[in-house]
């Protein structure tokens, strides 16, 4: 799931700080579950945003709503209305989120409150770990489920460098796990550990602009012939 943090608050203010009507706009999808973006992450925003225009001595009044998804139109549809007495639009989204609200009230400012950090695992209550770069090509099969373009220290896609120490971690710090030990012991216990040998094409990083998902069985409905 997406993982974000908030900017800093003074950013935030200077992104909003000469309009006097404020709409703060949260998200009860992957923002809300990692705590940065949810109904009670929104209320604290609007909170410590209000106080703080108070010590810069600007006047602005503050809403807040919450919608199931900002990533998809049937929610955001919901504060219309709303939209149409402010004058800008605080999002507490993912990028994707704020993008989706702007474009969908594209006379208004959007703005975001938080930075959208990556696709992550929840370890626990506020902990959470990147696992995985949406690189559009999953090799998870052949690596016993772990992601080497994330979890390899240097991205290696084929096996590990020559850095490996003996205690199975990585030569950059011995608090770093070696993630190809990792694949190895794992698939090791699955006797799987041929799966190690075997060479993949490399990734095509190319930049190739937005990327376009079209789920099976949809075709019809959006490609045109």
């Amino acid at each position: 799931m997406i993982k974000a943090k908030r900017k800093p608050l003074e950013e935030i203010f200077d992104l909003t700080k000469k309009y006097s009507r404020i709409l703060c706009v949260g998200c009860g999808g992957c923002t809300s579950v990692c705590l940065a973006g949810g109904q009670r992450e929104t209320l604290m925003l609007k909170q410590e945003l209000s106080a703080l225009f108070k010590q810069k001595e600007k006047k602005a009044d503050f809403s807040v709503f919450v919608t199931e998804r900002q990533c998809n139109p049937e929610y955001i549809s919901d504060i219309e209305d709303m939209v149409k007495d402010h004058d800008c639009i605080i999002s507490t989204a993912c990028g994707a989120g704020v993008q989706m609200l702007a474009e969908r009230y594209s006379s208004k400012p959007v703005f975001p409150a938080l930075n959208t950090m990556f696709i992550g695992l929840d370890r626990s209550t506020g902990l959470y770990q990147e696992r995985c770069r949406s690189c559009g090509d999953c090799q998870l099969g052949y690596t016993g489920g772990i992601c080497p373009v994330t979890c390899c220290s240097k991205s290696l896609f084929n096996g590990p460098c020559g850095g490996t120490n003996i205690d199975g971690s990585c030569e950059l710090s011995r608090d770093i796990p070696c993630a190809w030990n990792g694949i190895y012991e794992r698939l090791k216990a699955q006797n799987r550990v041929e799966n190690i040998l075997s060479i993949h094409p490399p990734m095509d990083w190319t930049d190739k602009g937005p990327g376009t998902l079209i789920q099976a069985g949809y075709e019809n409905r959006y490609i045109k012939k």
